[in-house]
């Protein structure tokens, strides 16, 4: 085997296209390993952790590519390589060999008719492409992450002062027109208009109306810091304004993780104003889920709601198993559930606690009842979402198997486009794998996985179901009713 290092200078893509480069070449025959990456401190070290030489010079502007294979292979993935940055370049330049545009503005001219630009590029940068897409008069999306707060403040106000939107920072989902940015599923047009401050809970509100027949006109995600007592609900009033002006629409729902008191109070306040039903889903204590939210917009958009479908495990699990163990890799499934499960169970550990008090250690040590994030941004900094790279959290099921305290772990799969394209085929062996090590310790584990997807979706949400519940798992379509399932499990009522 050859392992090869090379430094592309001043070469930037975004994780999402980098992780799917590496798992391109990865399929080449005859390559071990390849990965290719934006040469930061952490990617570095990846690099290092692969077996791979350190390039001493590479900067974070820099693409590092890796790749260990024989000879024949290194040649092969390399033109293989070749071919996939030359048609990356030739689709951001319109189709043709043209020069690619070095600006978001000279890029919007080329486009005529354009009204939002996609951002996803390292958060410290995204200030001035932001502001260049605002004076450019476009609405922006920003999918990066790690944006500074100032930073934040200070475009959705000169937004709103131009009669734009900015959707983000962090913003993984939105729906525009029926076109879908980031992680987004494939649903049916219809009356309903999301305003999201949350990714993955859009994600499931989409598939859920989805899967009752209510589509959507447009989902505006607005960055899970929008309704913070220091954003203000900056956008999601500027989208709450946005839909009473769409004749399109006509019911509005809003989706956000828990949000400030008084931030919430004034979103209140104007949903009275703007002349449409709507229906709030403010996760919390008290307060509906998302399943609940969607079934009452269903109903006022006069449709019928059926309970969202599941598979049951193959062996039926009802003993009192010791305590459930989430591994999510959306935040606001993980927060719904962590509501639900703490309503009956109490404190509930996480990197991302419902009270400050439960909050888990930095290494994310385990003990009792537990949830974590693994979409949280400390847990992807320079690595992609797990979304897409579920290698960390697989790693997790692993270890919480061998936990005699653990009895039951729930899980969140998200479809979708941008989202793996077949989740199952790396979770099903995991857990089986999980079963056999409990079992091998005369332990008995259950696992709960709410599936969050459309029939729509690239990656077949029924297949995917029964894939994973063939592998021992209870599939749930519904968040709330796996967490229900994860708690019903462990006793609670």
């Amino acid at each position: 085997m050859t392992a090869e290092v090379s430094v592309r200078r001043g070469q930037y893509r975004d994780s999402v296209a980098l992780m799917q480069l590496s798992r391109e070449l990865s399929g080449v025959g005859g390559v071990e390993a390849a990965f290719v990456a934006m040469a930061t401190e952490l990617n570095l070290d990846l690099l290092t952790g692969m077996g791979f030489d350190r390039p001493v010079d590479a900067t974070p502007n820099d693409m590092v590519v890796a790749i260990r294979a024989d000879s024949p292979a290194l040649e092969a993935a390399n033109s293989r390589l070749a071919e996939l940055l030359a048609a990356r370049a030739t689709a951001a330049a319109g189709g043709t060999a043209d020069v690619v545009p070095r600006t978001v503005r000279s890029a919007a001219r080329r486009r005529e008719g354009a009204s939002i630009a996609l951002l996803s590029i390292p958060g410290a940068n995204v200030l001035p492409e932001a502001m260049d897409a605002l004076d450019a008069g476009l609405s922006v999306m920003i999918f990066s992450d790690n944006v500074p707060l100032e930073h934040e403040i200070r475009l959705k106000d000169a937004a709103r002062e131009r009669g734009l939107l900015v959707m983000g920072p962090d913003c993984g989902t939105a729906v525009v027109r029926g076109v879908g940015f980031g992680f987004a599923n494939v649903v049916r047009p219809g009356p309903v208009g999301i305003v999201a401050a949350s990714g993955t809970g859009a994600q499931q509100l989409l598939c859920l109306l989805d899967g009752a027949g209510v589509g959507v006109t447009h989902c505006l995600g607005v960055g899970g810091r929008d309704l913070s007592g220091a954003v203000g609900g900056r956008s999601t009033h500027q989208a709450l304004d946005l839909f009473a002006a769409d004749p399109a629409t006509k019911i509005v729902l809003v989706v956000s993780k828990p949000p400030a008191p008084a931030v919430a109070e004034s979103i209140i306040e104007h949903v009275a104003a703007i002349g449409k039903p709507v229906v709030l889903a403010f996760l919390g204590p008290g307060q509906p889920d998302l399943t609940a939210a969607a079934a009452e917009a269903v109903r006022v958009a006069g449709g019928t709601w059926d309970e969202p479908g599941w598979w049951p495990a193959p062996v039926e699990r009802t003993g009192h198993y010791p305590f459930i163990r989430g591994l999510f890799s959306g935040g606001t499934l993980c927060d719904e559930a962590m509501v639900i499960a703490a309503a009956t169970l109490g404190p509930i550990g996480s990197n991302i606690p419902l009270d400050p008090a439960w909050a888990l250690d930095p290494d994310l040590t385990t003990t009792g009842h537990a949830m974590i994030d693994f979409g949280d941004d400390q847990l992807t900094q320079g690595r992609p979402h797990p979304m897409i790279d579920p290698r960390l959290r697989l790693a997790r099921l692993g270890v919480e198997a061998a936990d005699p305290s653990c009895g039951v772990v729930l899980l969140d799969v998200v479809l979708g486009h941008a989202a793996h394209p077949d989740p199952a085929a790396e979770l099903a062996p995991a857990i089986r794998d999980a079963h056999a090590v409990a079992g091998a310790a005369g332990r008995d584990l259950a696992v709960v996985v709410a599936l969050v997807g459309s029939t729509g979706d690239p990656q077949g949400r029924d297949g995917q179901a029964e894939t994973l519940c063939a592998a021992g798992a209870s599939v749930h379509l519904s968040n709330a009713a796996a967490a229900r399932k994860a708690v019903e499990l462990v006793g609670g009522a």
